[in-house]
């Protein structure tokens, strides 16, 4: 049986390494019940390590219940102890439809799991600390890689690279440079191009689509290329400002909003105008929520719940698989 090693365990000992993997592989059922391990002569050989080291590695392991010897065969696999999945979850902020994500993938884990969460508030360097810090000590690192926009990507994707292959999961984006870990995903600049191609007929009566982008807030910007392109292929014009203020509201326009503050302002502002909702102006809103769904705001929206539901998948059958999320848009009186 092949075993390998994991690369990037810091300061720990090779000895808490060795004994790292294996008792992962064990714990995600890479290796199986009555499995022999290779022996400490074959290990030593094949990984260049010292055999003292291996015979410290396999007796922590056998103490601590993964393994068991048996005089004259070798040692063997006795399954996983009675300790649940460990899973650290980083994102980059908390807001209504993260719930969501996070909820799904408690939910989903059930009792076969500890979820622990951290939020890098867009930061590589809590990201970095976070990882440092808890390297060797879960299953699996969910990783929401949304980084300021001035961020470094060389920076952000040298730290992700900390964590094993087999260890991470991107969440809500993927980051194709990266090895080939899992990822659950959206596919921003398409999703929302594909989105807006649906209701090309609704928005004709339009002369202008203004995305709201606030500058502070590191939306991905993928979302408005996906805009700009739909407006270069119809011949719309297109504009980008950072915040709604009420004087310039504009007839005519459709608006995109990222924001829930950003949405209430100018609903308020077109009620203060006299302007009607799908006639005078548009609104199509970013994620779906129970609000927006009684104002009979049009949302373009990602299933949170399926995001959250394959990425716990992924970790109770310990695949590898890169999946775009569903996406979809739900026209509303306000296009």
């Amino acid at each position: 049986m092949q075993t390998k090693q994991r690369a990037n365990y810091g300061a720990k000992s090779l000895v808490q390494q060795i004994v790292g993997t294996i008792s992962k592989n064990i714990d995600k059922g890479i290796y199986r019940k009555n499995e022999k391990l290779l022996s400490i002569n074959s290990y030593s050989k094949q990984h260049g390590v010292a055999r003292d080291t291996i015979e410290k590695a396999y007796m922590i392991l056998k103490n601590d219940g993964y393994i068991q010897s048996v005089s004259g065969k070798g040692y063997f696999v006795l399954g996983k102890p009675d300790v649940r999945m460990k899973v650290l979850l980083l994102f980059n902020k908390l807001s209504s439809y993260k719930k969501t994500v996070y909820d799904t993938i408690v939910r989903t884990l059930g009792d076969k799991a500890r979820v622990d969460l951290h939020i890098h508030h867009y930061n590589p360097a809590l990201l970095e600390e976070s990882i440092d810090a808890n390297l060797g000590n879960y299953h699996y690192y969910v990783v929401m890689p949304h980084f300021f926009d001035y961020s470094n990507e060389q920076e952000y994707l040298t730290i992700l690279k900390k964590i094993p292959v087999d260890q991470l999961i991107l969440l809500d984006k993927d980051l194709p440079k990266l090895a080939k870990q899992s990822a659950v995903f959206q596919d921003f600049r398409n999703d929302i191009y594909g989105a807006l191609k649906v209701v090309t007929d609704l928005i004709a009566k339009y002369e202008k689509l203004i995305i709201i982008y606030p500058l502070d807030r590191h939306h991905p910007p993928e979302i408005k290329d996906g805009v700009m392109q739909f407006c270069e292929e119809n011949r719309k014009k297109f504009e980008v400002i950072p915040a709604f203020k009420a004087d310039d509201l504009k007839k005519g326009a459709v608006y995109i909003v990222l924001t829930e503050n950003d949405l209430a302002d100018l609903i308020k502002g077109a009620r203060v105008s006299g302007y009607e909702l799908g006639k005078d102006i548009g609104i199509i809103s970013f994620n779906e929520t129970v609000f927006k769904e009684l104002l009979d705001i049009t949302v373009i929206t990602s299933d949170f719940e399926e995001m959250g539901r394959k990425t716990a998948e992924l970790m109770l059958q310990n695949k590898t698989a890169v999946i775009k999320n569903a996406f979809k848009i739900i026209i509303r009186k306000s296009l």
